[in-house]
């Protein structure tokens, strides 16, 4: 490093006056860099952009899905069968269905995870590709990839800011950083701010971001970072360093092959080895092998994969419909599994629309209602609606809100929208609330001089030519040609009046009034409100331009305006819906403490004296400190993005299944940490849209809600399908393990016949059981424990159970039909008794699919049009059932043999046996039950 480089160490740039900064980068505010200064600097620091880490490639991740232990005993099937199948000469079909069936999953996997993160992407792109910079004396235009630390760069409204920076001038500078720090208002920037080295990074008002954009004012700005050391490159150091993880139900899915596979190399096992010792020598050795393949693919359920990927895929369709676009499909089913709902405010549980809450004046305080910028709503005294004519001072100060004001109200789309300041856009529409219309009192009081507002003066004044209207406190000999209306900041605008307007007359302001006004000012800012004050003064003449500090003397005062960005009508209904359903909702945001518990009391996520934890505490806080406070506390305030990360990983820790809402690059880290990230449809940026699971399409924390419903009936219906699947399954191995083992001769079910049962028969029925609907009382019970195993509840058990009783009722068949197909005088081949085995188990579980439909309600309590889809797969399933048995081709195929008429219909009684033996179990649940109560 050259002896006179700037140094490498973290620097607190907000700590330290402008010309220190300079002195520190070496620097000069004329000049700004030389042009070797610039070339040895690019070599130090690199090019001004973000360095995207490897991920994995598509070859890893292809290769990962065949690490899945079921594949990989699927696999060593094939090669057995393979290899047997060209011993004996046959084809070796079973191995080609079975490797098909391997490459289809490992496909169906390999898509859902190779959808490349493109959070990264989308952050560069907030990187302004040309800026204005000071070097060697002169302004040039330089590509921002070639910003150094030391670069003096010049910024004005409408551009985006290209790198970190302390300011060295500023004028009226007003920047937007509600991407970075969910601030909802544009910050106003000082140049000479001094402040301390903890100031959250909302509040270091001296300094400006990478990918925020000016929207007010000019500055000219001193570089301190670039690339990967901006704020921007810290939280895209964040985004890849967060590593993805399996959802609850991923765990769950390796954990039932852990079992599956290993139960079946158990069974497998114990076949060979009883088969051995039961002929005493290994004669059998070949035949035993073909029992264990068998067994094999009857314990893995082939078609569970594709059966969980389109059950998710329809819950995406539903969830669209209810405004709630997923993105990466185990989301859907997580969605089921939350027990945290970390939601940003600004936007998703408010409106992001200020709205004005209470106006006072001298004599009133008037509440008023309404949604965002709809002009319609009430003026309230003691909850009773009055009519706002009736009151002049009232009437005097909404002239005053509408007239000092450069926003517009207009009605585009079946919605009202603002152009301009938020804050303005809100006295505009309480004015029309009360029919003062600014188009109209703009022709009866035209502008004709104004001093503008800025981060100094804090007010801002309008000056209207007044011929075609007089105040009501006027007299006929006050020479008044001009009226001046001013708002800003109370405490300025009240020491700037004289007087105060008390319905139709003036009243010198006295000591007492002006501490009440005061003292009003504060309980409203202590409620979370925005407070303006307003004040207007008659002139005689129109006062010269740069008059501002003597003409805004004398004023008199009207009242204050306090205005909030409300909470969204429907967001505490939604929160009242998760406490049903046992969800706990946690208020995350970079604004105010105060605005932050105004809103969370008001939807009923915190309570009075409920602690607001900020990010200066945070910052205090070790990460063991935070994870024994994460459950107490369910309101951050003045967070920044490593905070709302390390509130996440707290809570995961806890073993809570976290969802985590934002929509600005600061949120990325943590939705992309989160089990469910949700980002913001409407307001939210492209990163923090590519590092989400979730998209609300409306922008809304109800459709949160919405879509948990739908998550947790996502769940129910895979655990259905489960047990469906499942439940044959176990029948199948254990039918199959049977037959040597009661000395029937050869396999009752082939490779390909077990596929077709895995597959079809299962499948078609279990697709329609996918889309069951919901049950009544879905979200009225708390959230399953996410680390509960897939067999909890009684599903472990009752596939057992089910299982058993299928081999039961199918071995009895088997017995008989075996005896029955090798009996003198049967005339058709004696290997149809294998056919009578196949057929008993597809249609049985036809009676299987229509019982389980519910676990405690009798099928003929239920609609059965309420799942059409169920009968339509029944009815399908088995005819295709019935074309492999009469079907020549078919029959060549999968070596299936013709059944006389007779032989079906015991078929289909066993089959009913299994549905029979179902609606009894609930029976006896239900007679258990009663006696408990």
């Amino acid at each position: 490093m050259a002896s006179d480089s700037p140094p490498d160490s973290v620097v607190a740039w907000h700590t330290l006056e402008a010309e220190k900064a300079l002195e520190v980068l070496q620097s000069d505010r004329e000049s700004g860099l030389t042009t070797q200064q610039v070339t040895e600097r690019l070599a130090q620091y690199g090019p001004n952009e973000l360095v995207e880490s490897a991920g994995r490639s598509t070859l890893a991740i292809l290769w990962d899905q065949f690490k899945n232990i079921m594949l990989l005993m699927l696999m060593g099937v094939a090669v057995v069968s393979a290899i047997l199948d060209l011993r004996s000469g046959s084809f070796p079909k079973d191995a080609i269905a079975i490797t098909s069936i391997v490459v289809l999953n490992a496909i169906l996997g390999y898509v859902q995870e190779s959808r490349a993160e493109k959070a990264l992407a989308a952050l560069k792109s907030l990187a302004s590709p040309r800026v204005r910079a000071i070097r060697d004396g002169k302004i040039v235009e330089v590509s921002s990839k070639e910003l150094v630390p030391g670069d003096v760069m010049l910024l004005e409204a409408g551009v985006q800011v290209s790198a970190d920076g302390r300011l060295i001038e500023a004028s009226n500078l007003q920047v937007r950083e509600s991407a970075l720090t969910g601030e909802a208002q544009p910050a106003t920037k000082h140049a000479e701010t001094h402040l301390q080295e903890e100031t959250p990074l909302g509040d270091r008002l001296n300094l400006v971001f990478q990918g925020t954009e000016v929207v007010q004012g000019r500055a000219t700005v001193l570089v301190t970072n670039t690339g990967m050391k901006t704020e921007l490159g810290h939280i895209a150091t964040m985004l890849q360093s967060v590593e993805a993880q399996e959802t609850p139900l991923q765990e769950r899915m390796t954990q039932l092959g852990n079992v599956l596979v290993g139960g079946s190399l158990v069974l497998v096992a114990l076949v060979v080895i009883g088969g051995v010792i039961r002929t005493g020598n290994f004669s059998t050795f070949e035949e035993l092998l073909e029992v264990s393949l068998s067994m094999a693919v009857a314990v893995v359920p082939e078609g569970l994969p594709a059966v969980i990927t389109v059950t998710l895929a329809l819950g995406t369709q539903r969830m669209v419909r209810r405004q709630a676009l997923i993105r990466k499909l185990p989301a859907v089913e997580t969605l089921g599994s939350v027990t945290t709902i970390c939601s940003d405010k600004t936007g998703t549980l408010t409106q992001n629309k200020m709205v004005v809450q209470l106006v006072d004046t001298e004599r009133h305080t008037f509440r008023v209602s309404g949604n965002g910028y709809d002009p319609v709503g009430e003026f309230q005294l003691e909850q009773q609606a009055v009519s706002p004519e009736q009151y002049l001072e009232l009437q005097t100060l909404l002239i005053a809100c509408i007239l000092c004001n450069d926003a517009t109200l207009q009605y585009e789309k079946d919605q009202w929208v603002i152009f301009g300041d938020p804050t303005e856009g809100a006295l505009l529409t309480l004015g029309a609330k009360a029919g003062v219309d600014k188009a109209t009192w703009a022709r009866k009081l035209p502008r004709v001089s104004e001093f503008p507002f800025s981060s100094e003066r804090k007010r801002m004044s309008v000056i209207c030519e007044a011929s075609d209207y007089r105040p009501i406190t006027a007299t006929a000999a006050d020479p008044i040609q001009y009226l001046m209306f001013t708002k800003g900041s109370p405490e300025l605008i009240l020491e700037r009046c004289t007087h105060m307007q008390v319905g139709d007359r003036l009243e010198p302001l006295n000591a007492e009034q002006r501490a009440e006004v005061l003292d009003q000012n504060n309980q409203m800012a202590g409620r979370g409100l925005r407070v303006l004050g307003f004040a207007y003064k008659p002139l005689a003449t129109l006062p010269a331009e740069g008059s501002d500090e003597a003409t805004e003397k004398g004023l008199i005062w009207l009242g204050l305006v306090g205005m909030l960005d409300a909470p969204r009508p429907e967001a505490k209904e939604a929160v009242a819906r998760c406490r049903a359903a046992g969800i706990r909702v946690v208020m995350i945001t970079g604004d105010h403490q105060l605005t932050a518990q105004t809103i969370a009391q008001e939807l009923g996520i915190a309570q009075p004296g409920d602690r607001v934890v900020s990010g200066q505490e945070l910052d205090r806080m070790s990460l063991q400190e935070l994870e024994d406070q994460v459950d107490q506390v369910s309101v951050y305030a003045r967070v920044s993005p490593e905070h709302k990360l390390q509130i996440v990983q707290a809570l995961k820790r806890r073993g809570r299944v976290v969802a985590m809402t934002g929509d600005g690059v600061n949120d990325a880290p943590a939705l992309k940490q989160a089990d469910i990230g949700i980002a913001m449809g409407i307001t939210g940026t492209d990163v923090s849209k590519e590092a989400s699971d979730m998209v609300l399409l409306d922008d809304n924390f109800a459709t949160i809600v919405a879509a948990t419903e739908e998550g947790r009936t996502v769940y129910t219906n895979i655990r259905r399908f489960i047990k469906y699947i499942l439940g044959s399954n176990i029948g199948e191995v254990l039918t199959i393990a049977a037959a040597p083992l009661i000395g029937l001769g050869g396999v009752p079910l082939s490779p390909l016949q077990i596929l077709w049962m895995n597959l079809v028969t299962d499948g078609l029925p279990a697709l329609a059981l996918a889309v069951e609907p919901p049950e009544p009382n879905v979200m009225n019970r708390p959230p399953h424990d996410p680390q509960e195993s897939i067999f909890a509840r009684g599903l472990g058990s009752y596939m057992i159970r089910v299982g058993i009783v299928f081999a039961v009722l199918t071995i009895a068949l088997m017995t008989w039909a075996y005896g029955y197909t090798h009996a003198p005088g049967y005339d058709r081949s004696p290997d149809t008794w294998k056919t009578m085995v196949f057929t008993t188990l597809c249609l049985a579980q036809m009676g299987h699919a229509i019982a389980i439909r519910s676990n405690v309600r009798l099928t003929i309590e239920l609609n059965p049009f309420s799942n059409p889809y169920l009968l339509g797969a029944v009815t399908l399933t088995t005819i295709l059932q019935l074309l492999l048995i009469y079907v020549p081709p078919l029959q060549n195929f999968f070596g299936t043999h013709p059944l006389s008429s007779l032989e079906l219909a015991i078929c289909f009684g066993f089959s009913a046996l299994m549905f029979t033996w179902i609606e009894l179990e609930k029976l006896f649940l239900r007679w258990q039950s009663a006696r408990r109560g």
